[in-house]
């Protein structure tokens, strides 16, 4: 997924990503274990995803303890 897309996200759909990102990568590691995983580089991918996913949450979060105070 494009890095510019996690920017224009909302918090409630970066949650929402989040756990679908989280999900597929449990099922990623599944498939390994097991032998059947055809695209390991999609791992990888995803793990990326993810900590894009949380940066943005995490900014988001600053950025509304700023406002506040």
């Amino acid at each position: 997924m494009a890095t510019n897309a996690f920017k224009e996200m909302t918090a409630q759909e970066l949650l929402a990503k989040g756990r679908e990102l989280r999900l597929e990568l449990f099922n990623m590691r599944l498939q390994k274990a097991t032998a059947r995983l055809e695209k390991p580089h999609r791992i990888e991918q995803l793990r990326r995803d993810i900590a894009r996913c949380e940066t943005r949450l995490s900014s988001l979060r600053v950025a509304s303890v700023g406002n506040k105070a």
